[in-house]
């Protein structure tokens, strides 16, 4: 009865997720069921600069709240500062800090350590007991719509292609990805022609450029180090297919409902798989326990440990993927 209340009135909603965009992404799944159950809600979210912007528009959020990390918490200080004089009906602190403890609300859901068996989303699906689980979404302003529908125009067709990964260790080698383009894009392939969309953070220039300069210039198109994460997102959404190593843009690509296939070596793929209705994904054969048990490891220094996704594995399941669809 609380809850029905709550939905027919105009509250205000704490939404504190992450620093990281790939969970940024994920938690949209919790922001679309609030937006849903509470559509007169206005929400507060607090994030990372870097997620920052795929915040700024989504439905009933009227501020985003950027977390930029300061020494000796200054960053959490300057958060309770902004919300304490605020009446706070709902938060939800994806974080766990010590803020949603020193807030007061009718209602807290707070992450603590979930079934680890369980794909992210289900756990947090869990964490505010939902019967079902909720898709992730993202929202785009108009200018960003405007903009990537200028790059990728409706007559354009694109393969949205992600060579990096935040960890060497989870970045296919760039020439698996060469050949599995030029087999994809050749002449009676599955992506006939299609013009190649690279894209990277600033600093994965390395392992991006390689892959894109593979192709003649009038099928690149060039997203390496250029753009924001909400206009390389609403981008990736006007792609055919989108194929990556396990990263945020992965999770957007799903997000948004683009098909797409990620590939993964070592992480965990039960609990970050992209999810979504036309996403999938292809792992290494061994897991990542398996991958990081030799003498000399150091995740510091150590690279590419997908050595064992051939491309012949990923072209056959993007194969399958495709005629799924």
């Amino acid at each position: 009865h609380y809850d029905i209340l709550l939905s027919m009135k105009k509250i205000n909603i704490l939404f504190i997720t992450s620093n990281r965009l790939g969970d940024a992404v994920i938690s949209t799944c919790l922001l679309n069921h609030l937006q849903k159950q509470y559509p007169e809600s206005r929400i507060t979210v607090a994030c990372g600069p870097l997620a920052a912007g795929l915040f700024a528009s989504a439905s009933n959020v009227i501020d985003v709240f950027e977390l930029k990390k300061e020494p000796y918490a200054g960053h959490w200080r300057k958060l309770f500062r902004y919300a304490m004089y605020q009446k706070w009906d709902i938060i939800v602190d994806l974080r766990n800090s010590f803020i949603s403890r020193l807030l007061i609300a009718k209602q807290k859901y707070i992450w603590a350590k979930k079934d680890n068996s369980l794909h992210k989303v289900e756990q947090l699906a869990e964490l505010m007991k939902l019967d079902k689980i909720p898709d992730l979404k993202l929202e785009f302003s108009k200018e960003i719509t405007g903009e990537a529908k200028s790059i990728i125009t409706n007559k354009d067709k694109v393969i949205g292609v992600g060579p990096a990964a935040n960890w060497a260790g989870k970045t296919w080698d760039n020439q698996n990805f060469i050949d599995l383009l030029q087999r994809l894009t050749k002449k009676d392939g599955i992506f006939e022609d299609y013009k190649i969309a690279v894209f990277a953070a600033p600093g994965e220039e390395d392992q991006a450029y390689p892959v894109l300069n593979a192709f003649p210039k009038t099928r690149q198109i060039d997203f390496i180090g250029k753009t924001s994460p909400e206009l390389a997102s609403a981008c990736v959404k006007r792609c055919k297919y989108y194929i990556g190593n396990d990263s945020g843009l992965m999770h957007s690509a799903a997000a948004v409902n683009t098909p797409a296939i990620g590939l993964f070596g070592p992480s965990y793929p039960h609990n970050y798989r992209p999810w979504g209705k036309t996403a999938t994904y292809i792992s290494t054969p061994e897991t990542l326990d398996e991958l990081i048990s030799f003498d000399g490891y150091d995740h510091r220094t150590v690279g590419s440990l997908m050595g064992s996704l051939t491309v012949d594995m990923v072209y056959n399941a993007i194969d399958k993927h495709v005629d799924s669809l």
